[in-house]
């Protein structure tokens, strides 16, 4: 196989050594772990950092492509495919290279709709059978609730086996740890008297494994979530949007921070002339409305690809770059709210005693801005990273949704609630792509949401300074 690297997988790439980097810094900062230490001892925020982490899995499964080899004879040159794979289309085989000829509901093996066919040599209209869907099965309507009970009870099974090694390892880790005896450990967890939420951590593990074990056992042998008009497991299709909404909204919250930071911190700090340029700057992108000019740009980089073919390869690298196109102006657009608070923010800062004695004794300013502004202006600007990432991850699904959004081919959940739109209005009831993208859509927004919460209350320092009075409050009422 022949790697293929395409520019949200460089972007990808990099997010993961950044965060690799960062986790290298926090050990390294007192102040940074005692903070992200308060965060975590929170179960919301490690429920949500492990249903955050599956998806961040999957999306980096699906961020390394490749070119298959293509079968050739002894003596000729190694061919490769013209088109890309990645290492999550090998996972899902073989759901993700089922395809049936058009709808087919969940967990189904016959068809959705009637077709006229030959059935013995007699034309027939009823439900025809699936290709991949209950292949299996020689009499689906007696069959088919049989066999999905049977393949849902092995795969409970199966994860429950899992979830009963991986406690058990916990607590026997947990003993030689603590030094502690079992009955102590057990009812330590049992009663969540632990120093980390270990029983909410338990508990998402076990739904999450019990989740993934069904999908995994029943995916064998239908189409757990349904196929859609052109035949194509919506389960796949989903999966892969996952990669979209996470790129999306890391690369984009990557694009707003610096031009916030760099922009919001040189306005409040300078003032004057500077103030005025950069203020008039922000003001006039705040006033044009946001889709009519991703729309323009979206446009103007769909006739480039148009004119200019042999610049991509392939389909898919056309329509990453216009992903990877769509996040920059996503980004350009979205900078203005976080200027403004960096810019307020910067303002009450530079009047502070520390930083009028830095400039009496002559620090010059880009090492005032850098060693004494910035870093206490990085609570607002993390928390309001996070509380962007899902508005960023909405906001595709609203662009895609009005066709100015991703490349219809690149898999989405804008795309697919696009699609939804038609079937809603179908006749029977297409119900469950829409079902299935908003399901989706609901984890990774509510994930980042509770996350967002959890990293204020921790980082900013008049809240956390509030929830420490509140807790301390009753055991000094006690003291008295």
């Amino acid at each position: 196989m022949q790697p293929v690297f395409l520019l949200t997988d460089l972007f990808v790439y990099a997010i993961l050594l950044f965060v690799l980097w960062y986790i290298w810094q926090v050990r390294s900062d007192r102040n940074l772990r005692a903070n992200w230490r308060l965060a975590m001892k929170r179960p919301v925020v490690m429920v949500s950092s492990m249903v955050l982490g599956f998806f961040l899995i999957v999306a980096f499964a699906d961020s390394i492509h490749y070119r298959p080899t293509l079968p050739s004879s002894p003596g000729q040159a190694t061919q490769y495919s013209s088109e890309a794979a990645s290492v999550l289309d090998q996972i899902l085989l073989p759901l993700s290279s089922a395809r049936e000829r058009s709808y087919s509901e969940p967990l189904s093996a016959v068809a959705f709709r009637k077709e006229t066919f030959e059935r013995d040599g007699v034309s027939v209209r009823d439900y025809p059978r699936l290709q991949f869907g209950g292949k299996h099965l020689d009499h689906p309507d007696s069959q088919l609730s049989d066999d999905v009970s049977y393949r849902t009870a092995v795969a409970l099974g199966w994860g429950f086996c899992m979830v009963v090694a991986v406690l058990f390892l916990g607590f026997l880790l947990a003993v030689i740890l603590s030094q502690q005896s079992w009955p102590r450990v057990v009812s330590q967890f049992m009663k969540g008297e632990t120093e980390w939420p270990w029983r909410s951590m338990a508990i998402t593990f076990t739904v999450m494994c019990l989740a993934i074990c069904w999908v995994t056992f029943l995916s064998q042998g239908y189409h757990v979530f349904g196929t859609d008009r052109t035949g194509n497991s919506v389960l796949v299709f989903a999966l892969k949007s996952v990669r979209t909404a996470l790129v999306i909204g890391g690369l984009t919250t990557l694009v707003v921070l610096p031009l916030a930071l760099l922009l919001g911190v040189t306005a409040g700090y300078l003032r004057g002339w500077v103030d005025e340029v950069i203020q008039y700057v922000y003001t006039l992108l705040a006033s044009i409305p946001d889709v009519l000019l991703i729309a323009a740009s979206v446009l103007l980089l769909q006739v480039f690809i148009d004119k200019n073919q042999g610049v991509f390869e392939t389909s898919l690298e056309r329509a990453d770059a216009r992903l990877f196109f769509l996040c920059l102006i996503l980004g350009i657009t979205s900078f203005t709210g976080l200027c403004r608070l960096v810019r307020g923010e910067t303002l009450k800062l530079r009047e502070l005693e520390y930083i009028q004695s830095a400039k009496a004794f002559g620090v010059s300013t880009p090492r005032v801005l850098w060693r004494h502004i910035v870093p206490n202006l990085m609570h607002l600007v993390l928390i309001n990273t996070v509380m962007q990432f899902s508005s960023f991850v909405l906001a595709e699904a609203v662009l895609s949704y009005v066709g100015v959004g991703v490349d219809p081919k690149t898999a989405s959940f804008g795309v697919m609630i696009n699609t939804a739109r038609a079937e809603l209005a179908a006749t029977p009831l297409v119900w469950w792509t829409l079902t299935t993208a908003f399901g989706f859509m609901f984890l990774i927004v509510l994930s980042a949401n509770l996350l967002s919460d959890a990293i204020r209350d921790a980082f900013d320092p008049r809240t956390r300074l509030r929830s420490t009075n509140s807790s301390t409050a009753p055991s000094q009422e006690v003291t008295a």
